[in-house]
């Protein structure tokens, strides 16, 4: 039975199955290291918070009647500068800004949307997302992204690395610890606005960190690490599209669930291994 399921799957592929998977697995690419460093950083809820804001960004360009991806990237950015602008005050913490601001950007993004007419009906495709229509531009934008995330997080891992360990140790050392951490932040914000039509609002930041969580009960070194939460994020686009394609499900949360499936796995694994 299992065989037949796979057979009618691969004989039914077509040409926007394959641009599906190819969106995916860019996507998962770029997400690995960028998806590790949110997890040794503890900063899952930033991912959130910046994918809310691409919603903000969604909705300020169609009020500007431009379906852009550099005004979500703009947006985004804008939002995590921001962020980095308020980690300054002491007062509160990261985690209470952070929820300030993904809700507020959220928030907002929901009302310029809900006074639009014309886009009332798309909300499901930008909370959830809807990689079946990746178009050969779409492909074009996500290959350039990743290429650019990789070559930036070869050139930058070292000092991301030392900031991520030991920040105060890191600026004695003479690591541009800010600029570096700015870079990142707008890597992230980049891959979350080119990521949305692939899983939407609601869980681009899953394929960042639920790969690179399940990774890190396995690894047992920071490039390990990042190897694996890549291969755990490629075979879970792999998975969620075949099966998003045999049982007629939404393939975004598919796709997740899927990399929900290694973490759990992965964690198995590490509790046998202890």
């Amino acid at each position: 039975m299992t065989d037949n399921i796979i057979y009618n799957f691969l004989s039914a592929i077509d040409d926007f199955i394959l641009y599906a998977l190819a969106a995916g697995i860019l996507v998962a690419i770029a997400a690995g290291p960028l998806g590790c460093f949110l997890v040794w950083r503890r900063m899952a809820y930033f991912g959130d918070t910046v994918a809310h804001s691409a919603l903000m960004g969604v909705a300020l360009g169609f009020a500007l009647g431009t379906t852009n991806p550099i005004v979500m990237i703009l947006v985004c950015a804008a939002v995590a500068l921001f962020l980095l602008l308020l980690q300054r005050d002491r007062s509160l913490s990261s985690d209470a800004l952070l929820g300030i601001l993904a809700h507020s950007a959220l928030s907002i993004g929901l009302i310029m949307i809900a006074l639009q007419e014309s886009v009332r009906q798309n909300m499901m495709f930008f909370l959830i997302g809807d990689i079946l229509a990746i178009d050969t531009v779409d492909l074009y934008q996500l290959s350039a992204m990743c290429l650019a995330v990789l070559v930036i997080m070869a050139l930058i891992w070292k000092n991301l690395l030392s900031a991520t360990v030991h920040e105060d140790l890191a600026r004695v050392e003479g690591v541009p610890v800010t600029r570096t951490k700015i870079i990142y932040m707008l890597m992230i914000a980049t891959l979350v606005a080119l990521a949305l039509k692939v899983t939407g609002v609601l869980l681009v930041t899953a394929l960042m960190i639920i790969p690179a969580a399940g990774a890190r009960n396995i690894a047992r070194s920071p490039g390990v690490m990042v190897g694996l939460a890549v291969l755990i994020g490629v075979l879970s686009v792999i998975s969620g599209v075949f099966v998003s394609s045999t049982w007629d499900v939404p393939t975004g949360p598919a796709i997740v669930l899927s990399a929900t499936v290694a973490f759990v796995v992965t964690r198995i694994a590490c509790l046998q291994r202890a």
